[in-house]
């Protein structure tokens, strides 16, 4: 199947030749396109490009019109729960009266409340709405998504949700990455961080590995959760069995898993929100890419991560919605690109860098995913008839995404 889509206002990310899988500091402000252009879709993947000026005579099965509309790369969500069971509606009633973050976890809520709820619900019925949040977040421009376990606690319940994404795996045209995260926090049966990491690596890992569930490995590397030590075991343990790890560090206190992190090779270091000098550091000159998560500092109050500061300092940055039923219940990348500009002071280029290529990497995607390159996946955003792709982000809460291709194929839903 061939599919021509012409007199595209503009082709956004154009990376004819990848001379680096991300971009990082100056790069970042970067965002080639070809105005007034034509793209050739053939068996799924993108098979040329160009200016309608230079455009050649090309047999094709179905032909697009898209006058006055843009064409990106799909978004890339390199950092979501998506799998969880129920919400926490009440524990953002208890934010607005004043209650931290902390505070709700020691009264029950939090992760722990989300787990008890996991082990409670079908395998159906988790598969059920999972399916529904992720048939909305496609809706919305999104084109591949990293998923990770870490409401369940429970080996069973930890596996009931890998298996519900290799469900989605084998069911969505989206591409999906699994990581597993069972030491997201302690369960109450355990007596300390060290006792539950022993038994994730011990119990839970060689059935992950054995039945090939994941394609990450994740820890919440903070104070009351997990410390350095339990990082290195977890990430060593994952690398064993040939797990990459994608770290959670830095949300609200700064301990070194930053350090611990890039020393492991892990693949990106996500949240980011407290930054001390020596973290920007040892970021420099290394594979693992730190990724902001806007729309959870906004949604639970705390401060947004340093992007302006990262990018000045020549690293490089990804964004993600950290999609989750407690302090992120939203899947929508457009507002995260349009936070990363309001609040971030990214400017639209780097924003978008962030959302497509830098956060295919962070995704382990870079190769298929992420920008508009020959051979790559067909997975596109076709805009509404918008003026500039400035726009996307200056519009934010409005959706002006007209239709989205996956595989080649236009998606409805």
């Amino acid at each position: 199947m061939r599919t021509l889509l012409y007199n595209i206002k503009e082709l956004i990310q154009v990376r004819e030749h990848l001379n680096n899988k991300f971009l990082k500091g100056q790069e970042m402000k970067t965002l080639p396109s070809i105005k007034n252009a034509w793209l050739l879709i053939e068996d799924g993947k993108i098979s040329n490009y160009g200016s309608m000026e230079d455009m050649p005579t090309i047999a094709y099965e179905q032909q697009v019109d898209l006058s006055g509309k843009m064409v990106l790369p799909s978004w890339v969500d390199s950092h979501t729960h998506l799998v969880y069971a129920g919400n926490r509606e009440q524990e953002f009633v208890d934010r607005i009266n004043g209650l931290t973050y902390e505070e709700i976890a020691k009264k029950g809520g939090g992760i722990i409340n989300s787990a008890k709820k996991l082990q409670e619900t079908s395998e159906d019925q988790l598969y059920k709405e999972a399916a529904a949040r992720l048939e909305e977040v496609i809706k919305m421009g999104t084109g591949a998504i990293e998923i990770k376990s870490g409401y369940g606690l429970t080996t069973e319940a930890e596996l009931k949700i890998l298996r519900v994404i290799k469900r989605l795996k084998e069911n969505y045209p989206i591409s999906i990455k699994s990581t597993f995260l069972a030491a997201h926090a302690v369960p109450k049966s355990f007596h300390n961080s060290k006792a539950y990491v022993e038994h994730i690596i011990k119990d839970m890992l060689p059935v992950v590995a054995k039945e090939k569930l994941a394609d990450y490995i994740d820890i919440f590397c903070e104070k009351g959760y997990f410390t350095v030590e339990d990082t290195k075991n977890i990430l060593e343990a994952g690398a064993a069995v040939g797990l990459q790890g994608k770290v959670h560090v830095n949300q609200f206190n700064a301990i070194g898993g930053i350090q611990e992190s890039v020393k492991q090779n892990a693949l990106s270091v996500d949240h980011l929100e407290i930054m001390q000098e020596e973290d920007y550091n040892t970021l420099k000159g290394t594979q693992t890419m730190p990724v902001a998560l806007p729309s959870c500092s906004l949604f639970i109050g705390i401060p947004y991560a340093p992007a302006r500061k990262i990018i000045d300092k020549g690293l490089p940055l990804a964004l993600a919605t950290d999609y989750n039923p407690g302090t992120t219940p939203s899947g929508n990348m457009n507002f995260v690109v349009s936070l990363a500009c309001i609040k971030m002071k990214l400017t639209p280029e780097e924003a978008i860098n962030a959302a497509t290529i830098n956060a295919a990497y962070a995704m382990g995607v870079s190769d298929t995913l992420g920008s508009i390159t020959k051979n790559k996946k067909a997975n596109l955003i076709i805009t509404d008839k918008i003026p500039s792709y400035g726009f996307l982000p200056y519009s934010f809460g409005n959706n002006h995404i007209d239709q989205i291709i996956l595989d080649g194929k236009f998606i409805t839903y």
